[in-house]
Order: structure tokens, then sequence, then C-alpha cells
């Protein structure tokens, strides 16, 4: 964060999102503050709140994507949810508290990540010890049980006879063997049979006042070690079986309270919420009785925007320095129609530009993840090589905009629709490796021009009807 100054975050966005200045610079200033507010003494840190951002635009202007894309940028938890998929406490479906308890989660995780990325090094190499132990075991010795639970369970005592210092040298020289072959690839056709833990966890629902809270506890938690982690012996190949002993060796490695608590801490201090369709949920019903769609969801959102604390399942998390970012098109209601109380905590509001046919042409052929490349990236895996001309891009960028003028504004989402219908005939040929004569070139490559653009179009465009329905 200390090299990610305001103009920094802004050339990074530049990078996926075209235009949109104003949301760009808003955003930045938002994530920079967090790095202030981390530099200010600690007595006075927590009277630092963060300074929430409405955005107000049409639909595929990239909203969604600055969010996202800020996010990454700073390595911070991110949840993006739908304001319409809440009601208000005590009905039928989802509290606006998931929200929270999604964010934790998805924290927890990227740090769970971290960890183990870290020790994927010592992981390796005792995954690699346990997979030559199963591949050429020792000899059993006897064993008895000490108690009836395990007889009952399976478990077996310890050797009544203490084991030899060292293993038989016939053992050694064959696991030496064995881990020669292993490190040049020769047993990866060969399979294994080893011990997994299952995934599945039997899980309870707990209900509160408030109704399902969506957090589940593990029985094993809950009893502790009385009950043995249930295991089951699957059959695969060598590469796979070393992954999946990996995996599990990480998990040995790392402190997993450790990682629940920095999870928790990340998710209070530098999580990102992203509510979308706001504007779906302002406005006052015109009908009898409680909205609670509606003004029961705004009323549930506002204690999360103004800081409240949220049980999760891996503890509870204060809402106090979270940002939170609130987007909506706002074409029937307005953010004054919001109550007064949600408004003042969305402080910062930016308005985002519809997009132009420059736009459009820029957001084709610019961005590190531009359009036009994914397509071409996508038909050479079939040997087909696609070539956009310049006349091609802006033929492309001037049909969406005027789809988008003369029916619905879907932004850049329009681009997707004229794509894939000027791009049909070869994807659907590529595998054939079938390309119409009139399509390529002399050297055997398929330019798309501006010409191929029309000629694949002229049937929907001419039909305005038609139009409405395909693109």
């Amino acid at each position: 964060m200390e090299t990610l100054t305001p103009r920094r975050i802004v050339a990074e966005l530049d990078k996926y999102i075209v235009g949109q200045a104003a949301a760009k610079r808003a955003v930045a200033i938002a994530l920079r503050n967090r790095y202030r507010r981390s530099r200010v003494a600690p007595d006075r840190r927590d009277e630092i709140i963060p300074k929430n951002i409405l955005m107000i635009g049409p639909t595929g202007v990239g909203k969604t994507e600055i969010a996202r894309r800020l996010a990454r940028l700073a390595a911070a938890p991110f949840v993006k949810v739908e304001a319409t998929k809440f009601t208000e406490v005590g009905y039928v479906g989802r509290d606006v508290d998931s929200m929270v308890r999604d964010l934790v989660e998805a924290s927890v995780q990227m740090v769970k990540s971290e960890r183990m990325s870290a020790v994927e090094s010592r992981a390796a190499a005792q995954a690699k010890e346990r997979l030559l132990e199963i591949l050429a075991p020792a000899p059993r010795r006897e064993t008895s049980f000490t108690n009836p639970l395990e007889a009952l369970f399976g478990g077996r005592a310890p050797s009544q006879t203490p084991p030899s210092a060292e293993p038989p040298a016939d053992l050694v020289e064959r696991r030496a063997s064995l881990r020669e072959r292993l490190e040049r690839g020769d047993l990866d056709q060969e399979s294994v049979e080893i011990e997994v833990e299952e995934s599945a966890s039997p899980m309870i629902e707990v209900f509160s006042g408030q109704g399902a809270e969506e957090m589940g506890i593990n029985l094993q938690d809950l009893v502790g070690n009385i009950l043995p982690r249930r295991r089951k012996r699957r059959r695969m190949a060598v590469p796979d079986a070393l992954r999946v002993l990996t995996a599990e060796e990480a998990q040995k490695l790392i402190d997993t309270e450790d990682v629940v608590r920095e999870g928790i801490r990340r998710a209070e201090e530098h999580g990102i919420i992203f509510i979308d369709e706001l504007d779906k949920i302002a406005g006052h019903g015109a009908g009898v009785g409680p909205d609670v769609s509606r003004e029961g969801v705004q009323r549930d959102i506002l204690p999360i925007l103004e800081g409240s604390t949220v049980t999760t399942k891996h503890g509870t998390a204060r809402t106090d320095h979270m940002l939170f970012i609130a987007a909506g098109a706002f074409h029937v209601a307005k953010p004054s129609d919001l109550i007064p109380e949600l408004q003042g905590r969305l402080p910062i509001r930016v308005e985002l530009q519809p997009l132009t046919e420059e736009d459009f042409v820029r957001i084709l052929v610019e961005p590190e993840n531009a359009l036009t490349w994914q397509y071409t990236a996508l038909l050479s895996t079939e040997g087909v090589h696609v070539t956009f001309t310049p006349d091609g891009v802006r033929e492309m960028a001037r049909i969406a905009r005027q789809v988008n003028d003369e029916t619905e504004d879907i932004g850049a989402r329009r681009l997707h629709t004229i794509l894939e219908k000027v791009t049909d005939e070869i994807s659907f040929n590529a595998p054939e490796s079938v390309e119409a004569p009139a399509v390529a070139s002399p050297g055997g490559d398929i330019v798309i021009d501006a010409a191929y653009v029309r000629a694949r179009l002229a049937g929907v465009l001419a039909n305005r009807d038609l139009s409405r329905y395909i693109l």
C-alpha cells in the first residue's frame, strides 16, 4: 500500500476499465485513506471511519469491475451482493448480516491460502516421504487394543515392542530407488491407494429469533477427538496422490486459530463489500403494510454501514472500518428516494457516464483483457488465426452504440452479444478448421473487417423488431 498512490491506483485501473475517471479517483482516494489511517496514532485510529461510496450509472459501464479490480489490486477481501436478494429480518429470505459473514469467510480462505502457499515446499517434502512409505511400507508389528473404544472405532495402540532405531537396509534402498524414480517422473503413470479425509463434515443449522443464520457447526468441534475424523481409501494416480498429501501436510503446518484471527482482522480493516442494485430497493411503495424488501432492507443495511458487530461461524466481526461501495442505475428511483440515514452513510457520490462509440472502440482493443484479444486467444487454440482490422472494430463499436440508442442501453455488455454474433460461424467451424472462402485471407488467416461485420449483422439490423431479441 505504501507504493499505491492514488495516481498509480488510477493507472492500474485504466489497464482494465475504459473511462469513468471520476469513479476511479473516488475509489483510489478511499483506498489510499485506508493506508493513511494505518499510519495514524493507535489511540486516534478508531475515530477515523471510511467514507462509503455510491456509484450512479447505467448498467454495463464498469461499476462492478471498478470495485472488483480495486480489491484485487489491494489484495483485500471482497464480496459482491445484490440488494434485491435481501428481505427484512424476520421474513423468508437472506438477511443483510449474511454479507458480512460472506466477507469473513472469503477473508479466512484468503489467509489460509496464503499460509499454505508459504509452507508448500515443506509440505511437498513431507508428502513425498508419506508417499514413499505407502509405496514401500515398513514391516508390520504386532499391536493390541488398549481400550474398547479403540476396538470400536478402529484405533490401534502403539507397538508393545520398541521399534528398531533404523529401518532395514533393504527397505532404505528400495525407498531410495523409488525416490529417484518419483523425481524423474517414472511413476507418473502408476496408481496408488491412499487414505484421505472425507471433505463433507456433519453440519447442523443454527436457528435464532432472526431466522436461519446460515452458520455451520462442525460436529467434530463439539465432541473433540472422541469421534475420529472419517477417512476413506481412494485409488488415484501418483501425481494426484502427491497433490492430495501435500494439501494435508500443509494443513497440518499452519496454525488454524491464527488463520481465523488474521482473517477476521483483515476483513474488519481491509474488507470491501460491493452492494449492487441499490436503486431497486429505493422508493416508497404504494401498497398496504410493511415493504419488507425495500425500506425494510434499507433499515437493516443502515446499522451495518454505521458500524455493528456481526456473529459469524469464525467469531464476531465489526463492520466499523469496512468499506462499502453501493451502486445502482437509478433510472426510475433517485438517490434521494433512499431513507435519509442511509444517504448519510454514503457520502461520496460519483456518476458514471454512458459509454460512447469511441469508448467501445477502446474497450475492444485497449484493456489487457480486451474482448478482441479474448476471442483471438480462444480460437487460436483450435489453430484458427483471427485478425480484427481497425475498420472492423470501429464498425462493431458503431453498431453497439446504435443498438443501445434504439433499444435498451446495456453499456459494454452489448459488445459481447455483437461479437458472439459476428464470430458465430467461425467458432462453430473452428474444430474442423473449415474456413469460409470469402472470409479467409490469401495467407489463410481469417480477417474480420467492416464488410464482414456488416455481412454477419445485416439481417438482424434490417429487422428492428428482430434486433431487439438478437442484439
